[in-house]
């Protein structure tokens, strides 16, 4: 396996199924952990900005020459999305010393608001989509990522009486 279709399909997530873009979106969620655990908030963020560049990268090698802008086995823009979906989580946990997976909550809402804009594509995520190419791959989950992490924080505001709801 090339190492641009390792990386496209984060080590091999892609080919699972049914539903790879929910695997993917998965994946990431033990590497935020991971990350966060290792470096907190400023490694997650150099972590996403790597991946989003590494997924570039093997997103335009894998589709080079193919009809197929966007195959199902590429869930590499998953996880950089995923990343971003939980920013939301791991920067309050770090700037305040809380225990990342005390906010288990939020770990809840990231994926599941990630997977709705990821799969419902509202406004600039489905404008991204339609670019029909490896920028467009990447962009739209980096778009549903951070629509993601504002439903977190509007969602962590309203539990926590923030926005007096």
């Amino acid at each position: 396996m090339s190492i641009a279709r390792l990386i496209g399909t984060v080590c091999g997530v892609g080919y699972l199924r049914p539903a790879p873009g929910t695997w993917g979106s998965l994946a990431a969620l033990p590497l935020v952990w991971v990350l966060h655990v290792l470096g907190g908030f400023p490694l997650l963020v150099l972590a996403t900005l790597v991946v989003f560049i590494a997924g570039l990268w093997a997103t335009k090698v894998m589709t080079a020459g193919q009809e197929d802008h966007d195959p199902s086995e590429i869930v590499v823009d998953e996880v950089a999305g995923q990343f971003i979906a939980l920013w939301a989580i791991s920067y309050p946990s770090w700037a305040h010393g809380i225990e990342i997976t005390a906010l288990w909550p939020g770990w809840v809402a990231g994926f599941l608001l990630f997977r709705l804009f990821d799969i419902t594509k509202p406004g600039p995520v489905g404008w991204a989509d339609r670019k029909g190419d490896a920028m467009g791959v990447m962009l739209d989950d980096v778009i549903a990522g951070v629509f993601a992490a504002i439903g977190v924080m509007v969602l962590a505001g309203i539990a926590h009486g923030v926005l007096g709801l």
